[in-house]
């Protein structure tokens, strides 16, 4: 028998006081990007492939989507898993509407799904800090 079952999807929203020009530049400038999340040769280009690295291993990843200051999004391979991640920038009154969604955990993959929950927990508190100190 076949498991025909959907993936899953984790999505985390926040709501950042601050500019989406200023969450786009934490997002897409290398430097930045080490600072909340792992070291890196990522390019705001799409097609660009690129990976992130971090003591248990590396990401291989390819931009898929960059339209500046509302939407970024990138495949994210890494430990068997093969996923996209997409941020949605939305303005607001307050700052941005930060949207983070994962996308291709399958029903085998729930140790990932959890893992993925947690990390992009603490990986967004680190991008909020790391934007709150930007000039």
């Amino acid at each position: 028998m076949t498991n025909t079952a959907p993936s899953r999807t984790l999505v985390i929203e926040r709501e950042v006081p601050h500019p989406p020009e200023k969450i786009w530049r934490a997002l897409t400038q290398s430097s930045l990007i080490e600072e909340w999340l792992m070291k890196n040769d990522f390019q705001p280009v799409v097609g660009h492939s690129f990976n992130l690295r971090a003591d248990w291993g590396v990401v291989d990843c390819q931009v898929l989507v960059v339209e500046p200051n509302s939407r970024l999004s990138y495949s994210w391979g890494s430990l068997g898993l093969k996923s996209v991640v997409a941020w949605t920038l939305t303005p607001t009154k307050g700052g941005t509407h930060v949207r983070m969604e994962q996308s291709g955990f399958g029903s085998e993959e729930d140790a990932y799904y959890k893992g993925a929950s947690y990390g992009w927990q603490k990986f967004i508190d680190s991008l909020e800090r790391v934007v709150g100190g930007l000039d």
